[in-house]
């Protein structure tokens, strides 16, 4: 292509915060009617550009020129009126509000009832449900969004982009809470645009989407392009080692935990909700991974919050060292040893206006709550740099505004905050999620080194590949019941989508869930 294609350019473009040079005179063009993957670490400076040309932040130096006219954005407002839109990662919707509201808002369409104008709901209405239509998408127009599953406020996003007629389209992790399904509807939706001559920035660390996707793979580290490279010529290893700037050989750290007796029991677990999960069962080894894992609608983040005293369950037993462990609340949770780092790191993990030590301190106050009431500075500022150490966060310092670090450093910091309760039984939901595989390593090798030390993991993904590289046992749900269990050692993808697709529910492992096969122990207690 022709260098005058090019819709959007930006040249030299740097952006500093206190601590950190989040930009280094970065370049990129980006061409009309293609797709330009942006790929790297996180804090390698991708959101941070995209919120450059999209209004959010103001460069400290540099040029973005849009379809050959320099252009400088002071809110993002502005940007969308210039024809630039953006998906970002964490989904800000809301929730008291239609789907529809939520899609035109700040544009409502208007009629005219005498000198006064009122919102048109019924083109509203029409226009959406066209736009969604169009766009493959079965949402109701007149829901309320608050009703909507995470992936069909993922699609809302999209189609709300879709309905700017940006002619470029910046699209930050776009898949996280999609099913394969919706991928390739997405897909379908983004090849459509291209072909219409929209150009499109696409974030993800998928590799397997990006090279499936994209036209180029722009790879950035530290705050700096490496360079723009066509996807075709592009390898999973190549692409590795341009993000971490080293080989990367093995994607999963060795695993060298020895899972041992049965440290937890759950028997017939029903949910309060008749649609949520019925009848779960499974133990847990003392230093054992048990992954779960399962498609959208599988109910597993509503199995682990009911077990964290989050939501009321209808029947069941938990034992927890062979007690009846009654759980009606997380603070009765947290008494019995365990801990839950939930899925939706911004919606129910960090609070961004508060500092790296006070995120880390937040589920543990009374540790550090002297006589007079007040907070030990001077012990919590201890404790967290120490996990600040162990868990190599990259942070300036434990006063840092946590919204200032890359997500997975925010990760490791909720990590972090639970570690600091000393549980015995650790929850992660997706604990991966938006995650670059530099930080994921880092992670897992976290997570692999606490069931070392005898700690014992419950972690839900939606990624098969981390399922079967970290689990010492995969347990499979399907539509709120149990289908099956798996050896993390011998299972395989297709083991996992056979008993993740078993909409009949009827379980067809060859392991009993109230005995599991843990390394070298049968669990013989009764539960």
């Amino acid at each position: 292509m022709e260098n005058d294609n090019y819709v959007l350019r930006i040249k030299e473009i740097s952006k500093s915060f206190p601590g950190v040079r989040a930009l280094d005179r970065v370049s990129i063009d980006i061409r009309s009617g293609s797709v330009l993957a942006l790929m790297g670490e996180n804090g390698a400076g991708k959101s941070t550009l995209m919120k450059c040309i999209f209004g959010i932040y103001d460069p400290d130096s540099g040029e973005i020129t849009l379809e050959g006219r320099p252009v400088h954005f002071e809110n993002s407002r502005q940007a969308l009126d210039a024809g630039i839109s953006m998906i970002h990662q964490e989904l800000h919707p809301i929730p008291l509000r239609s789907a529809m509201e939520n899609l035109w808002l700040g544009r409502f369409p208007l009629r005219p009832a005498g000198p006064f104008k009122f919102v048109d709901h019924k083109k509203m209405y029409r226009d959406s449900a066209a736009l969604f239509r169009d766009l493959n998408m079965e949402i109701d127009p007149a829901v309320w969004v608050r009703e909507l599953s995470a992936s069909k406020i993922q699609s809302l996003e999209i189609a709300k982009a879709v309905s700017n007629r940006a002619r470029v389209i910046i699209m930050d992790e776009p898949t996280s809470s999609l099913t394969e399904h919706e991928v390739s509807r997405l897909f379908e939706i983004i090849r459509r645009l291209r072909s219409q001559g929209v150009a499109i920035i696409y974030i993800s660390h998928k590799i397997e989407e990006i090279l499936a996707i994209s036209d180029e793979v722009s790879i950035m580290r530290d705050g700096k392009h490496v360079g723009t490279y066509p996807a075709k010529d592009l390898t999973t290893d190549q692409i590795i080692r341009l993000m971490v700037g080293r080989e990367l050989s093995r994607r999963f750290p060795p695993k060298d935990n020895v899972p041992g007796e049965m440290i937890m029991g759950v028997k017939k677990l029903s949910s309060a909700n008749p649609r949520s999960f019925k009848d779960v069962s499974f133990t847990l080894g003392r230093g054992e991974i048990l992954g779960i894992g399962g498609l959208v609608g599988a109910q597993r983040t509503e199995l682990v919050e009911s077990i964290f005293g989050l939501r009321p369950l209808e029947s069941g037993r938990i034992l927890i060292n062979g007690q009846r462990a009654i759980i009606k609340n997380p603070g009765q949770a947290k008494s019995k040893k365990l801990a839950l780092v939930t899925e939706e790191r911004r919606a129910t993990g960090i609070i961004p206006m508060r500092s790296v030590k006070d995120n880390m301190i937040l589920a543990n106050l009374k540790r550090y709550v002297g006589a007079l009431g007040l907070i030990n500075d001077r012990r919590s500022e201890q404790d967290a740099a120490e996990k600040i150490k162990t868990l190599n966060i990259k942070t300036p310092g434990s006063k840092t505004l946590i919204r200032d670090l890359s997500g997975g450093n925010q990760q490791k910091v909720l990590f972090a905050r639970w570690l600091l309760t000393e549980p015995d039984i650790l929850i992660l939901d997706e604990p991966t999620r938006g995650i670059d595989v530099g930080a994921k390593y880092e992670i897992y090798t976290v997570i692999i080194e606490l069931a070392k030390q005898g700690k014992s993991i419950i972690m839900i993904s939606s990624e098969m590949p981390e399922l079967l590289g970290i689990s010492d046992r995969i347990m499979v749900m399907c539509e709120g019941r149990v289908t099956g269990f798996l050896e993390g050692k011998t299972a395989t993808q297709e083991d996992i989508m056979r008993l993740a697709a078993n909409s009949h529910n009827r379980p067809v492992s060859k392991y009993n869930p109230e005995q599991p096969r843990a390394q070298g122990e049968n669990h013989e207690q009764r539960i």
